[in-house]
């Protein structure tokens, strides 16, 4: 593939109403993390024969996103590129918080940035605020739509205003984004669910028990005592779908990579809002491999590696914060190691270890 045809392409298209200072500072982005972004994506994807093809889509797509950016966000954008460390100076102070609980929509959490400032806070993580499915969702991980609030907090502008003015009082935003499954009631599953081939080979659907019970032999069952295995059979498509959290969780199929587009493309949606921080959910699970425990597998990394990377180019003022309950050896991985070293999240998140820490702190 040749580098500087898709740089050009790029200038010409989504790049070519910007002004000449925008494009130049893309095409340097672009041209620092480019090898960043093939070497992943050539490890998943390089042998399909539409490789080419589906990675200028995907380079498309970052440059759209990135001409889609708020000046003041590309502002950000300059001054956290200045400070990449920004997030680990001794000043940084957390805050998390359901935000029905904390201040029941949106509009209420704007109201408490006095209370946030006098406690020092300038990082608050909002408990997932897209929207999920009705009924028992998972405490809201079970998402719906990703490109919508929960209606009983607020809506995307409502967001957007968010992490402006949050932004303003020098707070950074996190929210959180399931990226190993989507609600049953999701656009892309309703239509696996009406039978459409493509929105199918979203999900990891079987039609019969023959590759789901060699898969049961080395899976783990996540919450055993509600629910048997990791597959549902659903018989209006009689197929037998991967859940591996619950039945109304269907995983997503990352072999297809119209699946990470879509993703990255989310991804960037809701840093244009202005959302400064990602907590990706589930990211162990992210590739099935036969013969394991299916978690922690090294395409999982490559994935990150590579939603890192086109981050950069579009959006570097995005942080990557990584959900993964594994053990501690396991966890390290997250951060990038080898070749794609501090080139992976720039945080990773283990809850045990937080409590542990925290305990030791209390009992001194």
């Amino acid at each position: 593939m040749k580098i500087d045809g898709i740089i050009e392409q790029l200038l010409d298209g989504p790049l070519r109403l910007m002004e000449p200072l925008e494009q130049e500072i893309f095409r340097i982005r672009f041209t620092q993390h480019i090898e960043d972004v093939i070497r992943p994506l050539s490890l998943l994807y390089a042998n399909r024969p539409d490789y080419e093809t589906w990675l200028g889509k995907l380079l498309h797509i970052v440059a759209q996103r990135y001409a889609q950016r708020s000046v003041e966000l590309r502002l950000l954008d300059i001054a956290r590129s200045s400070e990449p460390d920004w997030f680990q100076q001794s000043k940084m102070l957390g805050y998390v918080a359901y935000t029905d609980r904390f201040a029941g929509t949106l509009n209420g959490v704007g109201e408490k940035i006095p209370y946030l400032n006098e406690l020092g806070i300038n990082y608050l993580h909002l408990m997932p605020l897209l929207k999920p499915r009705n009924g028992p969702n998972d405490g809201g991980y079970a998402v719906q739509d990703y490109r919508q609030i929960d209606p009983k907090l607020g809506s995307m502008d409502d967001l957007a205003n968010l992490a402006a003015k949050l932004r303003h009082n020098h707070i950074s935003l996190c929210i959180d984004l399931v990226c190993n499954h989507t609600a049953k009631e999701h656009e892309w599953a309703q239509k696996a669910m009406a039978g459409d081939p493509v929105y199918q080979d979203y999900y990891l659907m079987f039609p019969d028990r023959t590759l789901p019970d060699q898969y049961e032999l080395t899976v783990r069952e996540i919450f055993p005592e509600f629910k048997s295995g990791s597959f549902t059979f659903y018989e209006k498509i009689n197929q037998w779908v991967w859940t591996t959290f619950n039945e109304f969780q269907w995983d997503l199929n990352y072999a297809n990579p119209a699946v990470f587009a879509e993703m990255m493309d989310i991804m960037l949606f809701l840093a244009n809002q202005g959302v400064e921080v990602l907590r990706l959910d589930a990211v162990a699970f992210m590739w099935k491999r036969m013969g394991t425990d299916c978690e922690n597998q090294p395409e999982a990394h490559y994935i990150l590696q590579a939603f890192r990377a086109l981050s950069r180019m579009a959006a570097p003022a995005l942080l990557l914060l990584a959900e993964a309950i594994v053990p501690p050896p396991q966890l390290v991985p997250y951060l990038g190691r080898g070749a794609a070293a501090n080139k992976e999240c720039e945080i990773a998140y283990h809850n045990v270890f937080m409590v542990m820490m925290w305990s030791a702190l209390a009992e001194r």
